[in-house]
């Protein structure tokens, strides 16, 4: 049976585990006592014979031999080896905890969606449902130890009422070299589709709903079997098992007291009882023992699963909520808070504590915030407002204002000829017509140009253009792609704002 402590640790107190280390019935102790008294005798047999049996030229070649064992124990990764096995059989565990069939989602589906109450409906919803917990029976007496020794043979099903003898005829009829656990669940698809035919579950949406709801549970039962059939490697496991025992096999001897080879040399502590040696072995081989418990949890180990009690409550459970529960509702009435906006349980004498107890309402509600009014006004951001860049950004994206992007708009093969396309005259149209260009402001982007491209310029080279000049045929062609750029005025706001404001009559 499983062995549950959680109510003993529902509150962490000074001691609350320890009193969990002087229970027998699931405990390593358990486990472990076998192997940790050979592990004793072994120790104690191989000290007597140094200390007693040897002669002097046999300690010293035993003595070799033990520091070489001892070096030998660091060679193994105990930790790592033992560590993901146990972590990974833990993982596998839950997980077949949590593919055992329960039928309390598709009673209540069956329950609210096979209509009838007369003998015909009463029979179909305990019909389907029976069978249901019949499909979960035939996994569980193919994986489990307790419920095949409950249910050896096919007729102590017969006998539980989990069928009927013409069904057990049928089944056995059935011939298949699998195993047909999955044959219940066939019975209840028809049977349900023939519900439908007659009516008791009114639409298609209801028979979809039932017949997910019964793949869900089917699913479950097809992974028991396949955990049940595929397991850990047992490559996995044997390395894990020889790593322990080999380990411990080094310990044995190279833990032993050993006399110094030379008559001055300082020998260690002679401590009969090896108290480090033994809480790693009861740690060690514990934790192997843990995994040789849980790898199969469908046996009879302290902790291995209650199925044969799950299979009680669920048969239980279920015909209950199909049948004597099916539409025997309790009166509806308004509830105790019907006339009040807020509801508030009442506490008890040892519960009224926490009423005193501030309700969370946030990590930061109660932050204090800055006391200066100007902070806590409100802004608005506007077009003429300068743009904050980080120093990292302004590097790569250095054309931020809008004169700069003003000024670099069309220069050189960088520019963007295909934004603007000339006249047949060579000049270019305005991007707003319908307004007069200012010659100031156009002359003075002109002359800022001009500036920055003499600034430019270097000393030449004999036989070639100056670094920083053009040819005349080159100036002549430049001349022709560069677009021109027209400013109605010269003020900042114009130059910064938006292009479609800019346009406006």
């Amino acid at each position: 049976m499983t062995i549950s402590y959680t109510l003993e640790v529902a509150n962490s107190r000074f001691g609350g585990f320890s009193k969990l280390l002087f229970r027998w019935k699931g405990s390593i102790y358990k486990l472990l006592y076998k192997e940790f008294i050979v592990f004793m005798v072994l120790y104690a047999a191989l000290s007597f014979i140094y200390r007693q049996l040897l002669t002097e030229e046999q300690k010293r070649l035993y003595t070799k031999v033990a520091q070489y064992c001892n070096r030998s124990t660091d060679l193994i990764p105990m930790s790592f080896v033992l560590g993901f096995y146990v972590t990974l059989i833990v993982n596998r565990w839950w997980a077949q905890y949590t593919s055992i069939p329960l039928p309390d989602q598709l009673m209540c589906v069956i329950s609210s969606n096979v209509h009838g109450k007369d003998e015909r409906g009463r029979i179909l919803r305990r019909t389907l449902i029976r069978y249901a917990n019949l499909s979960a029976v035939l996994i569980l007496r193919s994986v489990s130890t307790r419920v095949l020794k409950r249910f050896p043979t096919m007729d102590h099903v017969v006998e539980a009422g989990f069928m009927t003898q013409d069904e057990c005829k049928k089944f056995e009829s059935l011939h298949s070299d699998f195993n047909k656990y999955w044959i219940p669940c066939v019975w209840f698809t028809n049977l349900a589709a023939q519900a439908r035919g007659d009516g008791r579950i009114r639409d298609d949406v209801a028979l979809r709903l039932l017949m997910d709801e019964l793949n869900l549970y089917r699913a479950k039962c097809s992974m028991l079997f396949h955990y049940d059939w595929i397991s850990i490697p047992l490559v996995y496991t044997q390395v894990v098992t020889i790593a322990v025992y080999s380990f411990f096999a080094f310990c044995l001897i190279g833990r032993q007291f050993l006399e110094p080879l030379e008559p001055g040399q300082e020998g260690d502590l002679d401590m009969y009882v090896p108290l480090s040696t033994l809480l790693q072995f009861f740690f060690y081989t514990g934790w192997l023992k843990v995994a040789e418990q849980i790898i199969n949890p469908f046996g009879e180990d302290d902790d291995d699963f209650e199925t044969n009690k799950l299979i009680d409550r669920n048969l239980q459970v279920s015909l209950l909520s199909v049948d004597d529960m099916y539409q025997d509702l309790p009166p509806a009435v308004k509830d105790k808070y019907w006339n009040e906006s807020t509801a508030q349980p009442p506490y008890t004498t040892a519960t009224a504590a926490e009423t005193l107890k501030p309700s969370f309402l946030g990590s930061t509600f109660d932050m204090r915030m800055c006391e200066d009014v100007e902070q806590s006004q409100l802004a608005e951001a506007s077009p003429s407002m300068p743009r904050i860049q980080t120093p990292l950004l302004s590097r790569f994206f250095a054309a931020a204002s809008p004169a700069i992007s003003i000024k670099n708009f069309g220069r050189g093969s960088r520019g963007h000829p295909h934004l603007r396309r000339p006249w047949a005259d060579g000049g270019f149209p305005s991007p707003c017509p319908n307004r007069s260009e200012d010659p100031e402001s156009v002359s003075r982007i002109e002359e800022e140009m001009e500036d920055e491209e003499s600034g430019a310029s270097k000393p030449t080279i004999p036989g070639s253009h100056p670094v920083g000049t053009r040819s005349p045929e080159a100036s002549e062609t430049q001349r022709e792609e560069l677009p021109l750029i027209q400013v109605k005025a010269p003020s900042s706001e114009n130059i910064g704002a938006d292009w479609p404001e800019a346009c406006e009559p």
